[in-house]
This record gives structure tokens, C-alpha cells and sequence, in this order.
């Protein structure tokens, strides 16, 4: 079995020779070449994990091939082999990125050794490569769930907003999602390859938010050891997140100011300004133009963060998103906890319908995966939600929809609400998208995916028309 693919480079045929019978010996596969131009051709149609050249060659040498690959594929893990005399351009060419050298005459095992390490070093790249694939997929908005108008909008600006650089502010109720709306803007973004961080600026104490943000120097107060890197150094050229920014002092307030202003950072005890590139993304769930009036707030500081603004609606706004919300959750609890979860039943969902959801996401999630707990069933019943749930009288026990007395089907449900739309609505269109909290687009989706139109409307009398018809009306 093969371990790898290795490029090796090199004018003399001899040294191709004894270098292929050595690394084929060990398992690798190696394509052998005898010049630059000819390695670079090769290395375009086949591609190799590792490139093995020697550095002194006629007309183009091993650090113009380096040059070459370099531009070709900036991940591209080069070995140079060097004469004695020539060290110096190989420490050179570890600069301009080369993965490490070797010294003539060649030793078998370190040789070996040191594409080895190249091989993990490999394996750790595509290793990192694959988890910020991951991280990019669980953030990107495709994650983000809501069909609702209000829901739209957030992603009209998230998807126009996410390329640029400027900076956000999210406001909401606390447990809205405002974090993964910072994380989807860094996951749309040039950044999305470089770090996002999050800070709770309420969650930590006022004298250690300073040293979080900008860091310190050693002796800079008492426990400083040694220099410590802030949040502004670590994510250079990534997102920074600042949750509940409302909650910061007005020292501080002056002091993100001026890192977004000037675009630099003095650490606590240090003497020199470090120039930072940092996207900052800020939340609250606090009404910053109050606080603006109370004097709790800088107003200078507010029109910095809010360039451009994002409103995550409350939960209870936008209901008609809950059912695609369980069905997420459950899935996600059910795999969790290893339980064969089918669904939930109507009376469940009815409840879930008519809550006001104080918490919003963050609450429903909670009460979805504490009934995934306690469920015995196929199905998450009412039995299975808190009292406060239990004891409502729900939203779908006054209407008149026609559900299955067994377990319930979303898409069913959403069938039929899209038929009671259309019905009070007339059949237009326009209006049934307003009353459900959809776009006109979204609405006529909806209807399409079901192979329902106007004519839906003929299916359930409007809302007084059978009064009136009662009455000759």
C-alpha cells in the first residue's frame, strides 16, 4: 500500500535513481524529473504531496521552482537538497516558504526522517482544511432557520453585509441567535479562514475585560507575569464578536473607540501602538438610544457599531417558523441521546404554537431537548413540556384545521394553514403571504410546492361568509 506521492527533482539521473529506490522502498509512489520546467508539468497534471528537489540545477535551479510552486499552491510542501556551499540559499528558500533541507552527502535515515514530517505535516493541514470546511457549514447561513418575512430580511442583509468589512451590530432579545448571526457574517466573509472569537462583555468582570481585549505587558500590575496576547492580536484579519456591548463601561466604550478609529491597540503597560485588522461584530439586547440618553452609552461609539444594524425578531413574531424549528431540534436531541424520536403529536405542536416564548430560540430548544429526555414514546407529547405549556389554551385549538388524531405531519400542517391563508385572503395571494409573515416569493414557493393557487381558496369558506350566506347576505 502506497503512503504518499513524492515529486522528486533533480538533473542527475543517478541521484533520481538511488533516491526513487530508496522512498519506493518505504512505500511511496514517486514520479521522477529532471528539470524545473518539466517538475512544474507534471506537478499541474498530477499533483504530489511532497516535493523533493535539489537545489543547484542548470538554467532554473530549485529556488525558482520554489518561487513557482509557491504560486501555484501556496500549501506546497518543498524538501530542497543542497551542497555544503550553498546552505545559505536553502535558509533563504526556508523564508520564502520551503518546508525544510537536506545536506549533501544525503543520509538514508534523515532523509526518511524529515519526509516523514512532511507527510504530517500534510496530514495536519488537511486535517485544519476539513474543520474549517465543518466550522464554515455549521455556520453558514443555511443554518440560520426561518421562513418567515421578518427572517428573510435578516438574510438579505447578512448576504449583502458579509463580504464587506465594516462593522455590525445585532440587536434582539437575548436567546434570538444573535451569535450565529456573527458567525454566518465570518463564515460569508474574505475572514472566513482566519479566527472569530467571542467575548460576553457581561459575562466578565470589568477589570479583566480590559486585559481580554488588548492584553498586557509584563509588570504591567501585580500577577503579570509575562506578556499576554488580547483578543485584538489573536484574531488579526478575523471577526471579533462582542456580545452584549451595551453591557461595557464608558472607559472601555473610549477605548474600543479608538481601535476602531485608528485601527491599533496599545497592550496594558506597553509603550507602542500594534496595528490590528479586525472585523468586530457587536450585539445587544439592550435599546442603546436609551442608554445614549441616560449617558451609559456613548453615542460616538454607537454610530461606529452601527453601520450597518441586523434586528433578530423575537420568537413569538415570527411563529409560524416553530415547526420547522422543532423538527431541527428534534433531530438534532434525537441523535444526541441515541432515542428513535418520529415527531410530535398535535396537541405538542399546539402548545408550542401558543407560547410566547419569553427565552425565544434558546428556550424552545431547551424545552425541545428536556421532552426528548423524558419522552417514552415514537413522539414528543404535551405530557412531555414543562407546566407552564401544559396549562394554555393554544392558538390551533381555536381554529378550525382538520389534524390527524394520531401524531402530527408539518407538512400536512403546513398544507392546510397555506389552504386557511388562501381561503380568509380570498385566494389572493399577496394578502395570505402577509397574514403567515411571508414574502410574496416565499408564499408563492409555498403554494407551488404543494400544487396550491387560488383555487385553494374555494377548499374553506372565508372567515363570515357562511354568516352571510345564512343570512341571504
Amino acid at each position: 500500500m502506497t503512503v504518499g506521492r513524492i515529486l522528486v527533482v533533480d538533473d542527475e539521473k543517478s541521484q533520481r535513481d538511488i533516491l526513487t529506490v530508496i522512498l519506493e522502498g518505504e512505500g511511496y509512489t514517486v514520479q521522477p524529473s529532471s528539470n524545473v520546467s518539466q517538475a512544474l508539468a507534471l506537478y499541474r497534471s498530477h499533483p504530489v504531496d511532497v516535493v523533493l528537489t535539489d537545489l543547484s540545477m542548470p538554467e532554473r535551479d530549485g529556488l525558482a521552482l520554489l518561487d513557482d510552486l509557491m504560486k501555484l499552491d501556496p500549501e506546497a510542501l518543498v524538501v530542497l537538497i543542497t551542497a555544503h556551499g550553498t546552505v545559505g540559499s536553502a535558509v533563504e528558500a526556508m523564508k520564502k516558504g520551503a518546508f525544510d533541507y537536506l545536506e549533501k552527502p544525503l543520509d538514508r535515515e534523515e532523509l526518511l526522517i524529515t519526509v516523514a514530517r512532511a507527510f504530517e505535516k500534510l496530514s495536519l493541514v488537511k486535517e485544519n482544511r476539513h474543520l474549517r470546511q465543518q466550522l464554515h457549514d455549521k455556520f453558514k447561513m443555511g443554518h440560520i432557520l426561518g421562513h418567515h418575512a421578518l427572517m428573510e430580511e435578516v438574510f438579505r442583509v447578512i448576504r449583502k453585509v458579509a463580504p464587506s468589512q465594516t462593522t455590525v451590530l445585532i440587536t434582539g432579545e437575548s436567546g434570538t441567535g444573535k451569535e450565529l448571526v456573527a458567525r454566518a457574517l465570518h463564515a460569508e466573509s474574505s475572514r472566513k479562514e482566519r479566527p472569530f472569537r467571542a467575548l460576553n462583555c457581561a459575562a466578565i468582570p470589568e477589570t479583566l475585560i480590559e486585559s481580554e481585549l488588548f492584553g498586557y505587558e509584563k509588570g504591567a500590575f501585580t500577577g503579570a507575569q509575562g506578556r499576554q496576547i488580547g483578543l485584538f492580536e489573536a484574531v488579526d484579519e478575523g471577526t471579533l464578536f462582542l456580545d452584549e456591548i451595551g453591557d461595557l463601561s464608558l472607559p472601555l466604550q473610549a477605548k474600543l473607540l479608538r481601535v476602531l478609529q485608528e485601527k491599533e491597540i496599545r497592550r496594558i503597560g506597553g509603550r507602542e501602538d500594534i496595528k490590528v485588522n479586525v472585523r468586530v461584530v457587536a450585539a445587544t439586547n439592550r435599546k442603546l438610544a436609551a442608554a445614549i440618553k441616560q449617558g451609559t452609552f456613548r453615542e460616538d461609539l454607537f454610530y461606529r457599531l452601527n453601520v450597518v444594524s441586523v434586528h433578530l425578531p423575537p420568537l413569538r413574531d415570527r411563529a409560524t417558523d416553530i415547526p420547522e424549528l422543532v423538527d431541527h431540534f428534534l433531530k438534532k436531541f434525537g441523535v444526541a441521546t441515541g432515542k428513535a424520536i418520529k415527531g410530535i403529536t398535535t396537541p405538542a405542536l399546539r402548545a408550542l404554537m401558543d407560547y410566547p416564548w419569553p427565552g425565544n430560540v434558546r428556550e424552545l430548544e431547551s424545552v425541545v431537548e428536556r421532552a426528548v429526555l423524558l419522552c417514552e414514546g415514537e413522539r414528543i407529547d404535551i405530557d412531555d413540556f414543562p407546566a407552564e405549556l401544559r396549562s394554555r389554551p393554544t392558538l390551533l385549538d381555536r381554529t378550525d384545521f382538520e389534524l390527524p388524531n394520531e401524531g402530527f405531519c408539518l407538512e400536512e400542517f403546513e398544507r392546510q394553514l397555506l389552504e386557511k391563508a388562501m381561503a380568509r385572503s380570498n385566494g389572493v395571494i399577496a394578502k395570505a403571504a402577509k397574514m403567515l409573515g411571508l414574502s410574496y416569493k416565499t408564499m408563492q414557493y409555498r403554494l407551488e410546492k404543494f400544487q396550491l393557487g387560488r383555487g385553494a381558496a374555494s377548499r374553506i369558506q372565508p372567515e363570515g361568509l357562511e354568516e352571510q350566506n345564512q343570512h341571504g347576505g
